[in-house]
Order: structure tokens, then sequence, then C-alpha cells
């Protein structure tokens, strides 16, 4: 069997096959048509879901590595070695608040809430990534001043993104 070349070099039904490839995989993604996506590590507390930046992660390490500090405020846990550098692990439930957790923490997440320092956060198991659009994000930012905003996804599920800086700021502590 002998093929008929065109112009570009290929034979006619192989062109055609390349083209109807081309054309199936040429649309974009839904999400990634929609809007940009901001992109955070999310993780339940309770029963309830929040989320930080993912830029905000450096990493989640085992929770087994934390010294407890005898006389330290309720908040602190202890402190841990990351990368040659002394931190302080904090209780994200007692920061919140007092909300409970469902489980025992297992995980600290070593986060960057944009003070100058890294410090670690407990949680109960390692965050999933998810993308959530900017739009959102900077709607919810926009309605309230506190260090924990609330968005709607689809399907009507509730997350709340967790400013750490705010969160972490002992001038803030009295408005929680």
């Amino acid at each position: 069997m002998k093929l008929q070349l065109k112009e570009n070099g290929f034979a006619a039904e192989l062109n055609d096959l390349l083209q109807r490839r081309a054309e199936r995989v040429k649309p974009r993604p839904a999400e990634a048509v929609d809007e940009n996506l901001l992109w955070v590590a999310e993780f339940p507390v309770g029963e309830e879901t929040y989320a930080i930046p993912l830029s905000a992660l450096r990493a989640a390490v085992p929770l087994r590595m934390v010294t407890p500090v005898p006389l330290s405020p309720p908040h602190v846990i202890g402190i841990l070695r990351f990368q040659g550098q002394i931190l302080t692990a904090l209780s994200l439930a007692s920061l919140l608040g007092g909300r409970g957790w469902r489980e025992d923490p297992a995980v600290l997440l070593v986060v960057d809430p944009g003070f100058g320092r890294l410090v670690a956060v407990d949680c109960e198991r390692i965050p999933k990534p998810t993308g959530v659009p900017h739009a959102q994000v900077e709607e919810a930012r926009a309605r309230t001043s506190s260090a924990v905003c609330e968005i709607t996804l689809p399907g009507m599920r509730q997350m709340s993104l967790l400013d750490l800086g705010r969160l972490m700021d002992r001038r803030n502590v009295e408005k929680r």
C-alpha cells in the first residue's frame, strides 16, 4: 500500500487523524477557563473546613518532633527544630478560639505567616490542595476584617480562609 503525500509531507489519512486529535484536545479545562485560582491547603478543624494559601505552607512534619515547653501559654504546644531553626509550635484550635478537634492532631504545618519567622501549627491530617477562584476570595476578604473569612464553594460547601498574620498577631487577641 502506497500513501500519497500532501504538501506538508504527511499522508492524507494521517493528516486527518492528527487534525481530529488536535480538535479534541484544543478546549481548555472548565476551571481554567472560568477564572484565575488561588491555591490553598485545605484541612479540617473539628467539624469545619479551613484553608491557608499554599504559598504560605512550607512543610508538613510529624507532631512527635515537638518538645513541650513548661509554663508556656495555652496556645503554645512547644518548640521544634526545622532546617536549623527553632520554631514555635502553636495550637491552631486554641488560636481559633477553642474549637475542638475531631481527631488528635498528628501533623504540624510549618507556615510563613508573613512577619519574618516561620511557625508551626497543629493539624489533624496533611492538607489537600484546592483551587478557589480569586474573585470569591477577594469578595470574602472585603466582607470581614478578621483573620477568618468564609467562602462558599460550589455545591454549597463552606471553607474558612485563614489570614495567618492576623490570626497570630497578639494585638488582635481581644478582638477574636
